[in-house]
Parts: structure tokens; C-alpha cells; sequence
């Protein structure tokens, strides 16, 4: 695989990193968290217009068509500048589902507003007790004439505080996985906001006999979502790779500034050697995100892919975190710095769809798999 950007693909690039540059300074992106949406509807429309809420999207469904290398581009600069704004979890996995599953006339109808910014979707699908990759639903739905209704609690619904329509997981009389769409303000859906620890939103949903639309046909939906899934693991592999380089950046800059004993610390040889070591993590980090891309950019979830991606890229941030707040000593856990922002949104990241323990347990599971290499 060609790992050399188009200039397409460059010029995406250049063109998100100029507008997350413009609107968010470490200042300016403390303030817009500190709002009650958690994110600026005024840099959301402006990603809309460059096409990027539309990139997964084909045309037919008022999409742009690109791949998954642009989606870790534009993923890479969100990571880059932390920007808050919710393109995975109100855009990529929702939507995915629905350009999946969805009839025509469903994908017609929601995709289009969804690239345009003006509706906003919430993957309602993880619930209390479960951890990736054994996500049990509980959550019942119930045929009601033309419609459905379901019963149960999502216990993470990541910006479900804010979403227009939630794409619902749940499981028929027979047992079978469906998907459905609720909206958000149905009579029956009771949403508990919250904030995490990296100070993104995220709600508790009750669906209380809540009417639902199910998605597409009858056909079970397992193999959707987990491909849906899938590619999420790719986007924050690639989210990762930009705070990562961005923490090192900071780290870097740090030590050719700060000064001890009349030097700066970069004169110190154990540091710049550990300075060195972040560095290795971050580029061994960044080919497995490439890697975990290219495996979706050929048609197909490999699952194993995405866990050896996830693997090394949650190893590498836990490093670089690490690193970048021992070599910053106190400041690098004041609010005020954004060294502490960065580690702790690769926290949270590795503790979505499966963190490091989880993956090298799906990986080291499938050990038996392979044969005897004998040299």
C-alpha cells in the first residue's frame, strides 16, 4: 500500500487542521467545554460545509464518497487539536449503521441532514454490566402495528445528551440483534446527561415502550454493527496518532525551553533519550494505525487487524502520556496546560470498544488459530 498522502487527501488535511487551528487555542477550547454543549455548533456547520460530516457517505446518499484514509485523515487533525466536536459518535458510527441497514427511503431522509449538520445521531448500543467485545443486549423490542417499541437502559450513550435521533440496538422475540431509530425526544426515552473524565458528554437512556422505526428489513444486524465497530476502532487508532504526535510536540518544545541549573533540559542526555523512546512509540503507533486503515480501505473488517492496531497505538499512548507529563513535572497535570487534556483523552480512547487488555485478550484467544512455523 501506497502510505504517501494524494494531494486530495493533503489538501483535506491542511484545510481541517487550518479551522481546528483557528477556533481552538487551548483557551478558547477550555471555554467551549465549559459551555453545556460540550462543543461549538459554529465549527460543526463550517466541517459540514467543507464536506467532512459527509465524507463516509456515498453520493446517492448525500455523502461525499471518500474512503477510509480520508476519514483517518480528518480523524488524525480532531486528535491533533482535541477538537470536541462529535464526528464519531454523532456521525460515523451512527450513520454507518443507517447507510448499512437502512432502506432507501430511510437512508434518504436522515444521511442528507446528517452531512449538512443539521441532525445529529447517537449510537444508543453498550449497556450497564458490559464491556467490549461482549456487549450483551438486553433491550427488548416489542412489534406495535407498523412500528416497534422498546424497553431497556443504555448505560453509555456517548453524546446522547444531544442527539436529535438515537440509532438503538435491540433484540426481537426470537432473539435476533435489530437496530432502530428513536427520536430523541419520543415519548418513552428518558436521557440522564453526564460528563466523563476528558470532559466529553455522554447520556444514560431509559426506553420506557418508546416507539421505534426499524431499520431496513428484517435481516439480524450483528454483522453490521460489529462492522460498524470495526471501523471506529480504525478512527480512534488514528484520533490517537494525532494527540500522541501533538503530546510529543508539547513535550519537545518543553524541554528545548524550560531550564534547570542554568541549561535547558534538553541538554540532559536521559531525557532526550526517553524524548527519543516517545518517539519510536509514536511511529510504531502511527504504521499500525495505517495498518488497521488499510484494512478497511480493502473491503474488509479484519477484526485481528484492529485489535493488533488498537494494541500497539493504546501501548504507545499509555507511554507517551506518560512520558509527556513526567518530563513536565507539576504543570503537566494543571487544568491550565494541555498536556493533562491529551493524556487524558488517550485514556478515555483507550477505554472505548476494548482497551489494551481487552485486545491482546481477542488476540491472544486466537493463538490456536494459527499453525506451527518451524524454521
Amino acid at each position: 500500500m501506497d502510505f504517501e498522502l494524494t494531494d486530495e487527501q493533503v489538501m483535506l488535511r491542511d484545510t481541517v487542521r487550518d479551522l481546528l487551528a483557528r477556533s481552538y487555542d487551548p483557551e478558547s477550547r477550555l471555554k467551549v467545554l465549559d459551555t453545556e454543549l460540550g462543543w461549538s455548533r459554529d465549527v460543526w456547520s463550517q466541517l459540514a460545509e467543507l464536506g467532512v460530516l459527509g465524507l463516509s457517505f456515498s453520493e446517492e446518499d448525500g455523502g461525499v464518497g471518500a474512503g477510509p484514509v480520508e476519514t483517518m485523515v480528518v480523524m488524525e487533525e480532531i486528535g491533533r487539536r482535541l477538537a470536541p466536536e462529535p464526528l464519531l459518535d454523532a456521525v460515523l458510527l451512527p450513520g454507518g449503521l443507517v447507510a448499512a441497514l437502512g432502506s432507501a427511503e430511510q437512508r434518504g431522509r436522515v444521511l442528507p441532514e446528517v452531512a449538512a449538520g443539521s441532525r445529529l445521531l447517537a449510537l444508543a448500543h453498550e449497556e450497564a454490566g458490559t464491556r467490549w467485545p461482549d456487549l450483551t443486549v438486553e433491550t427488548t423490542a416489542v412489534a406495535d402495528g407498523d412500528g416497534y417499541r422498546l424497553t431497556g437502559v443504555k448505560g453509555r450513550v456517548p453524546h446522547g445528551d444531544c442527539a436529535d435521533e438515537l440509532v438503538v440496538t435491540a433484540v426481537g422475540a426470537d432473539g435476533t440483534l435489530r437496530a432502530f431509530l428513536v427520536a430523541a425526544d419520543a415519548e418513552g426515552v428518558t436521557r440522564t446527561p453526564y460528563r466523563t473524565f476528558d470532559e466529553r458528554r455522554g447520556a444514560q437512556i431509559e426506553f420506557a415502550s418508546a416507539p421505534a422505526e426499524l431499520l431496513g428489513d428484517d435481516a439480524d444486524a450483528g454483522a453490521a454493527v460489529a462492522a460498524a465497530i470495526g471501523a471506529a476502532q480504525a478512527s480512534l487508532c488514528a484520533e490517537s496518532i494525532g494527540a500522541m504526535g501533538e503530546a510529543l510536540r508539547l513535550t519537545t518544545e518543553y524541554l528545548k525551553t524550560r531550564k534547570q541549573f542554568g541549561v535547558t533540559l534538553s541538554k540532559f542526555q536521559t531525557l532526550t533519550q526517553r524524548a527519543a523512546d516517545m518517539y519510536v512509540s509514536l511511529e510504531l503507533a502511527r504504521s499500525m494505525s495505517y495498518y488497521a486503515t488499510a484494512s478497511l480501505a480493502e473491503g474488509t473488517v479484519d477484526a485481528t487487524a484492529l485489535s493488533r492496531a488498537r494494541l500497539q497505538v493504546g501501548r504507545g499512548a499509555r507511554h507517551i502520556g506518560q512520558e509527556a507529563v513526567q518530563m513536565h513535572g507539576g504543570i503537566g497535570i494543571t487544568t491550565e496546560y494541555p498536556v493533562s487534556h491529551y493524556v487524558a483523552r488517550l485514556t478515555a480512547v483507550d477505554q472505548t470498544f476494548g482497551g489494551r487488555r481487552e485486545h491482546l485478550g481477542v488476540l491472544s484467544g486466537r493463538v490456536g488459530e494459527y499453525g506451527l512455523v518451524e524454521l
